[in-house]
């Protein structure tokens, strides 16, 4: 696989990294570990050197399986991790004091069982620590080699700018895709003015771009996209307009819908670099090929044309987390 650099900070990654997420956290009951650890490993044979986990996903227990997983092969890959939730908890509230930070820290170096954290982010935006705290605290961890590279998610571009002055911010992480364009607004310009690469989460509209998402599918009781607006049974309906058009667009090119759809965010910008999850080993392999696809200027354009013409409904949050988001 190819690989890329996230922005003007030297960290080079594979094109397509894998979000690991989903094996412990947020789409229902976690996959157990051995699974999980057989997809890790796989991923890294087909190429991905780029591994996203954070101390939010179980709480703990997905740094445990990434740490695990990639032991064996650990000075080969780059791990991305997480703080900002008290006791690691989303629920629980924002956390990103200094003190909470180095905790959080030491305790994921522990349990990626490592002695370095590639790229350090910050979870949320917390507005009751000042970003120069944040930053300067993930600039010291820098210095005495604990961490190599700052991140953040799900911030607005003042928090982007803030966080960077401080300490050189080496990506953002947050969502993007073909159904949420919002950070063409300001995201990405501001991202490409400062250098930063960008890691879109969601890749795959949390499944629903890939077509086996319909009006009638059921959920896990655990699983978040219940509470999601944009996945009402309604609003599912409404939006298979676009993986209808997606759907015709990777039939002329003999591909999948999910090819597709991260192939288009790889042509974005040189320095996205998208992060697909799964738990199945065949989507696994039908992720890493995206990376073979190329969209010509015709395709390109196709997509754009089909895109003006769609309208996507429902918010990507109900409103009790849409306030965590671009602060």
């Amino acid at each position: 696989m190819q690989k890329r650099t996230l922005g003007k900070s030297g960290l080079e990654v594979s094109a397509l990294g894998l979000g690991c997420m989903g094996l412990s956290y947020g789409y229902g009951p976690a996959t157990e570990k051995e699974q999980a650890i057989k997809l890790i490993r796989t991923a890294f044979e087909r190429g991905v050197t780029f591994f996203d986990t954070a101390e939010a996903y179980g709480p703990y227990l997905n740094e445990e399986v990434v740490g695990e997983a990639l032991e064996p092969m650990r000075d080969k890959v780059v791990i991305a991790t997480k703080f900002g939730f008290i006791d690691g908890k989303p629920s629980a509230g924002l956390n990103s004091k200094p003190e909470n930070i180095r905790s959080m820290t030491e305790a994921a170096l522990k349990r990626l069982r490592t002695d370095v954290i590639d790229l350090l982010y910050q979870h949320r935006v917390d507005p009751e620590v000042p970003m120069e705290d944040v930053a300067g605290t993930v600039k010291e961890l820098i210095a005495e080699g604990k961490v190599k590279h700052f991140g953040m998610s799900e911030a607005n571009a003042a928090s982007i700018r803030s966080a960077h002055a401080v300490q050189p911010v080496a990506a953002l992480q947050s969502e993007y895709s073909l159904w949420w364009r919002e950070p063409e607004k300001e995201i990405l310009p501001t991202l490409e003015e400062l250098g930063i690469g960008f890691v879109p989460f969601s890749p795959l509209g949390k499944g629903f771009l890939t077509g086996a998402i319909n009006e009638s599918t059921t959920f896990d009781s655990t699983d978040f996209r219940n509470v999601v607006p944009r996945f009402t049974a309604e609003n599912r309906k409404a939006n298979e307009e676009l993986v209808d058009a997606l759907g015709k667009l990777a039939t002329a090119k003999d591909v999948t819908r999910a090819q597709i759809a991260l192939a288009w965010l790889l042509a974005q910008k040189p320095w996205i670099v998208p992060i697909p999850g799964t738990t199945k080993l065949h989507r696994l392999e039908e992720n890493v090929g995206a990376a073979a696809v190329e969209l010509t200027a015709d395709d390109l354009h196709k997509i754009a044309d089909a895109l003006s013409e769609i309208e996507v409904v429902g918010d990507r949050y109900p409103a009790h987390l849409q306030k965590l988001v671009s602060r």
